[in-house]
């Protein structure tokens, strides 16, 4: 688990700010209360998203139907293509650290790159993590990446960041327990048990941030 949430893993996330970006730009993420509030505010939406996801593939749930789950929670065509191309990259670095006939099956299945949310699930799964494990990797992925992003983008002091993801740490918590309950029901109701949670204005922002000429960040 610490190796799936160190940024230094090769999985393509760094290029990738979650939508802080398009937030820095438009004046919602300015010092680091503002960027709190962005991080909550993505963690109970697309991170518990993204997490039930993960969930639910490191419990056994076939990630064929969780990929179709994922886009169907997932209606921004910008999004679901930055989701592939992630999950891809991902999928390329885990068959590296943990072959797994699981990941070697979706990857045939998906040539073209699964939603990261299942893969990271699917990895979690073939590095011998548990369903819990695998939504707390989801949930902080969804609050590290932008965290990370704004002391790039605002220059804003790293020890003001990282007590941001300090104090979202309880959240996360819960944001984890509710994820893996979920894949847990999902076991035998379906992928539809699974939370779908949505952020409307991440959505739009990130069709917004696929347009400039000029980017730091691919997302």
């Amino acid at each position: 688990m610490l190796i799936l949430a160190d940024g230094r893993f090769p999985a393509g996330g760094h290029a990738h700010s979650g939508g802080a970006e398009a937030a820095v730009a438009a004046g919602r993420i300015r010092d680091a209360a503002s960027l709190e509030a962005f991080c909550r505010g993505r963690l109970h939406t697309a991170g518990l998203t993204a997490a039930g996801l993960a969930a639910a593939a490191a419990s056994g749930l076939d990630p064929l139907a969780l990929d179709e789950a994922a886009d169907a929670r997932t209606p921004v065509p910008t999004l679901r293509t930055t989701a592939r191309r992630l999950g891809r990259q991902l999928m390329r670095a885990a068959r590296a650290t943990w072959p797994s006939p699981e990941l070697d099956a979706l990857a045939a299945a998906r040539p073209r790159g699964a939603h990261q949310p299942v893969v990271l699930g699917l990895v979690a799964r073939a590095a011998g993590l548990g369903s819990r494990d695998a939504a707390y990797a989801a949930g902080y992925e969804a609050v590290s990446g932008p965290a990370t992003a704004a002391v790039r983008l605002l220059s804003l002091d790293p020890f003001h960041a990282t007590a941001v993801l300090a104090r979202l740490a309880p959240e996360l918590d819960r944001v984890a327990a509710r994820a893996a309950e979920a894949a847990r029901r999902a076991l035998d109701e379906g992928p539809g048990a699974l939370p779908a949670a949505s952020a409307p204005l991440l959505d739009i922002a990130a069709e917004q941030h696929a347009t400039w000429s000029v980017r730091l960040f691919a997302s």
